[in-house]
């Protein structure tokens, strides 16, 4: 049996760059999902009174980026040096944020500020596009994939959903896209009905 186990909602959420990250890197996990029945009791069990929740053996970790940066060190996709992890550092907590305004959008502004969401978002697409094309490696940071990659992916999945026209002015990003999506593992998760069946967000706007 495997000894990783998520929990979270039955949806991508903040967790799929975890599962994509795990996936990717050809690692088992249980994923256990918690309903909206279940969740009361499961959070008061929770440290901080959410999800996501990693067991790792007998370390359990709250905070998706605490989750994301333990796996990145087991897993050995934090850089290839101190210089690079602290790059990787760098674009994540950008895309952090970038992952921040999307969820506001999603949960509270979706009927009034999609408009104004979707007009900047080509800012911070142009910045993306200007750090990949930079890159000649191929990733954010250095010749390998990092866990930021994931969480990058993951973001670009949402928001081609949100707007599918939005890489049309990005062709770096898109290249970036079409080739993270087609490492082995990736592909075969996201083909599957595991990866189509679950919705991305928990109040079924996208």
């Amino acid at each position: 049996m495997t000894s990783l186990k998520l929990w979270y909602f039955p949806t991508k959420g903040r967790a799929e760059s975890v599962r994509l990250m795990l996936k990717d890197q050809n690692r088992e996990w249980e994923d256990i999902a918690i309903t909206g029945q279940t969740w009361p009791t499961v959070k008061q069990s929770c440290l901080f009174g959410q999800l996501p929740k990693l067991e790792d053996g007998d370390l359990i970790l709250y905070q998706t980026n605490a989750i994301r940066r333990h796996l990145a060190r087991k897993l050995g996709i934090y850089g290839q040096n101190e210089k690079e992890a602290a790059l990787i550092d760098m674009m994540d907590d950008f895309l952090v944020e970038i992952q921040a305004k999307y969820i506001k959008l999603i949960y509270q502004e979706y009927e009034t500020g999609k408009e104004k969401y979707l007009k900047e978002l080509p800012e911070s697409l142009g910045r993306l596009e200007k750090i990949l094309s930079s890159n000649k490696g191929g990733f954010l940071v250095g010749s390998q994939i990092s866990f930021a990659d994931y969480l990058l992916l993951s973001l670009l999945l949402y928001h081609q959903v949100l707007s599918p026209s939005c890489l049309d002015s990005f062709p770096t990003l898109r290249s970036y896209l079409d080739k993270i999506s087609s490492r082995p593992n990736l592909k075969a998760y996201m083909q599957s009905d595991a990866f189509k069946n679950k919705p991305i967000n928990a109040n079924g706007k996208q």
